[in-house]
């Protein structure tokens, strides 16, 4: 017995107590006994690329259906994008949507012009995009990044 009339196994039994219920709240914390979900995971830093790469292919579909008279011209383009679209999923583990059908009406053959100019304003911003994400991806992205890039430059001189 010490001076304050406490047994040695009351103490003992006291702190250990106070220990096992500090573990408790401890695992309370970190999520064991939690029934919160946990937060979402950020989205990939190349999902926008992703996204730029189906818009494009869908404004390259569209153009096509508008102004027939392009298909031959516009149709290689869009499927460079649609592969840069496959690629991209594969690599961040993604799902391309399939192409849904998208119609418009044709357009008169000088608005052909137009069509083009719209397409290669869209395409240099495409590009400036993948060089700032290229600039930004992880030596093991950059590569198919880089190349997304310098596909994106050259279609926008195609389209001179």
């Amino acid at each position: 017995m010490s001076v304050t009339r406490h047994s040695r196994r009351r103490v003992l039994g006291t702190a250990g107590l106070n220990v096992l219920g500090l573990t408790v709240l401890g695992m309370s914390g970190c999520g064991l006994l939690d029934d919160e979900p946990e937060p979402p995971a950020a989205p990939d830093p190349l999902q926008p690329l992703l996204d730029e790469a189906l818009a494009l292919a869908a404004s390259y579909d569209r153009a096509i259906l508008s102004q027939p008279g392009l298909a031959a011209r516009l149709t290689p383009l869009a499927d460079d994008h649609r592969v840069h679209a496959a690629e991209l999923a594969r690599l961040i583990g993604a799902v391309v949507p399939s192409a849904g059908a998208s119609s418009a009406p044709s357009g008169p053959a000088d608005a052909a012009a137009g069509t083009v100019a719209s397409l290669r304003t869209a395409e240099q911003a495409a590009q400036k995009s993948a060089v700032a994400a290229c600039k930004a991806a992880t030596p093991e992205r950059a590569g198919l990044v880089g190349s997304i890039a310098a596909c994106r430059a050259t279609h926008a001189e195609a389209l001179r």
